[in-house]
């Protein structure tokens, strides 16, 4: 959707300039969108009649470049993803989420330790984020939108912030995991490290 929308927006369009605006975007860092695939993605798109090329030139000893126009099939298509998006909620996938169902699977202190090094991190991506909002690259480069989409992720990373803190409270106060009984509870550090013990026979 990402490159069918901005063919569409800037065209005619060299892959090149896909590719910059793209990076200038940080798309490569929440959509998927990896810029040395932006080019074989032209070419699919192409073949696919969503685009069509319009004109390839070169200058010098510099590499041809193509240039793009959308086509109404590919204009449609665009329409259809993006209105998609819009509509549904599409919850993202966090591999954080698998590691913190295995949260009996730390020691303590180690849990608390990572969810504070998390907070950290996410603390520096926020600030960053708010700088840049306030920077004269957005308010001079930038569509205003843009700035708003930067007040989304900040906004979310406040919210996992105070989120690990709350988790890290109830980590060190020592409330139980999980309901007392259930199998594979509050011992699995110590069954795990009794069990790698030489000559320890009784839990294999």
């Amino acid at each position: 959707m990402m490159i069918l929308g901005l063919v569409k927006w800037m065209q005619p369009v060299h892959g090149y300039d896909v590719r910059r605006e793209l990076l200038s975007w940080s798309a490569d860092k929440w959509a998927n969108i990896q810029p040395g695939s932006v080019y074989h993605a032209l070419r699919k798109l192409t073949e696919e009649g969503l685009l069509r090329a319009v004109a390839t030139e070169q200058v010098g000893g510099r590499p041809a470049r193509t240039t793009y126009e959308i086509t109404e099939k590919g204009a449609d298509e665009f329409e259809t993803l993006l209105r998609g998006l819009w509509w549904q909620l599409q919850e993202p996938t966090d591999p954080f989420t698998a590691a913190f169902s295995f949260l009996p699977a730390l020691p303590r202190e180690e849990a608390a330790a990572a969810l504070r090094n998390r907070a950290m991190l996410l603390r520096a991506g926020a600030e960053s984020m708010r700088a840049a909002i306030d920077s004269e690259w957005m308010r001079t480069t930038r569509p205003v939108h843009v700035g708003w989409i930067f007040e989304l992720w900040s906004a979310r990373s406040e919210a996992e912030i105070a989120w690990c803190e709350r988790i890290v409270e109830r980590i060190e106060s020592g409330v139980s995991y999980l309901p007392a009984g259930l199998v594979g509870g509050e011992n699995w550090v110590e069954r795990q490290q009794r069990t790698a013990e030489p000559g320890d026979f009784s839990t294999q």
